[in-house]
């Protein structure tokens, strides 16, 4: 058996997604059950290095957890060999020049999304992957939940017929900061500093449809400036011009129409923070974070519109629960775990920089929808 180190350069770990998901509750993880196992019994250990702006943040979060390696230098790090990995969690607008010089300095590329404010930018780091011949991925978590991935099974076993639609409703109430402490980084609020609740899920929205439903063709998207007065980590009012909720409507090359609201300035009435409702001539269920529940056709009641009496109909009492039927691992954490399969083994990874760029370009063209108040055709890359 054979261990392979690999070092991870983590840059923009600081931030609440890189320190929590990436590090802690994916490499950290990774590392406490005794690295990656490939099938011919090797090993894959990642070994971290922390790179951010802030001394003190990286300081304190190398001393949290075991006194892990840290520079605010990426040409140091980028220049030691032992780096083979490059990942980036900053804010968006400095995803492009780092990973470009990262792919420059001959690492793999791995990255939260989006990977770039413009398309040309995200085709222009897959393209330069392509030609130094390094290997790219981009995060698309929400693929390894437990609820997605029981309605991928349900996909997969037919129990739907043919898929009608599909309505996801997703986010919740965001402070603020006056008066209650605001639960996300402020800078999500400011169109100067990348902020926009489009150019962030429509990324996300991209890859869920694609991988589940068909490829999107088409996109018609609303946007909102909800809430144009928030109060920053500091307690010190902006402005807040960026938009804080998006309402689209997608078509896919397999006829099913998704409708898609997301919002930073909606309370939760619904079983979680997201839910993806898929409609079927034979059979329906409504996927959360973890839990999925189903209506078979069989199981359907038959509801007549009377406004003038109480339903008789338990709607809520007409759907099944899917059992786990398997252990579901951290959805970055197993993303993470086919990536350092993917630069080791050379095992299949098909969410690559191109991936990423697809992202960008449904935000892109949603952005282009709510301005223009038309419906946008999505050519292929």
């Amino acid at each position: 058996m054979e261990t392979h180190s690999i070092g991870i350069i983590m840059n923009g770990v600081t931030g609440r997604m890189g320190m929590n998901q990436h590090l802690i509750r994916s490499l950290l993880a990774i590392r406490e059950q005794g690295g990656v196992k490939l099938a011919n019994g090797d090993v894959i250990m990642p070994e971290p290095t922390l790179m951010g702006r802030n001394k003190d943040k990286l300081w304190a979060l190398s001393e949290a957890h075991g006194c892990l390696p840290w520079s605010t230098d990426l040409d140091v790090l980028l220049a030691d060999e032992h780096n083979k990995i490059y990942f980036d969690a900053q804010t968006t607008d400095r995803h492009f020049p780092c990973i470009k010089q990262a792919i420059e300095a001959g690492k793999h590329i791995y990255s939260e999304k989006p990977v770039a404010p413009r398309v040309e930018e995200a085709m222009e780091l897959y393209r330069l992957a392509e030609a130094k011949g390094v290997k790219h991925g981009v995060v698309q978590d929400k693929l390894w939940l437990p609820g997605l991935l029981k309605l991928k099974y349900l996909i997969d076993t037919g129990f739907f017929g043919d898929i009608l639609s599909v309505r996801g409703e997703f986010g919740y109430w965001v402070f603020t900061g006056e008066h209650t402490p605001l639960q996300r980084p402020s800078w999500n609020y400011r169109q100067a500093d990348g902020g926009g609740i489009i150019i962030d899920m429509l990324c996300h929205w991209r890859y869920v449809v694609d991988n589940l439903f068909g490829n999107v063709t088409s996109v018609s998207c609303l946007g909102a400036n909800h809430i144009k007065k928030r109060w920053d980590e500091r307690g010190k009012p902006y402005d807040a011009d960026s938009d804080d909720a998006a309402y689209a409507t997608f078509l896919t090359d397999q006829g099913v129409v998704c409708h898609f609201n997301s919002s930073w300035c909606v309370r939760v009435r619904r079983d979680d923070l997201l839910t993806l409702q898929v409609d079927g001539t034979k059979g329906s269920a409504v996927a959360g974070l973890r839990d999925c529940v189903v209506q078979h056709d069989s199981a359907t009641p038959k509801p007549v519109w009377n406004p003038d009496i109480p339903s008789p109909i338990d709607y809520w009492a007409g759907w099944t629960p899917m059992p786990n039927t398997r252990p579901y691992d951290n959805a970055f954490k197993a993303q993470w775990e086919l990536f350092l399969k993917h630069i080791v083994a050379d095992e299949p990874f098909r969410w690559s920089l191109k991936e990423g760029a697809k992202g960008v370009q449904l935000a892109e063209l949603g952005l282009k929808s709510w301005a223009d108040r038309a419906w946008m055709d999505v050519p292929e890359l």
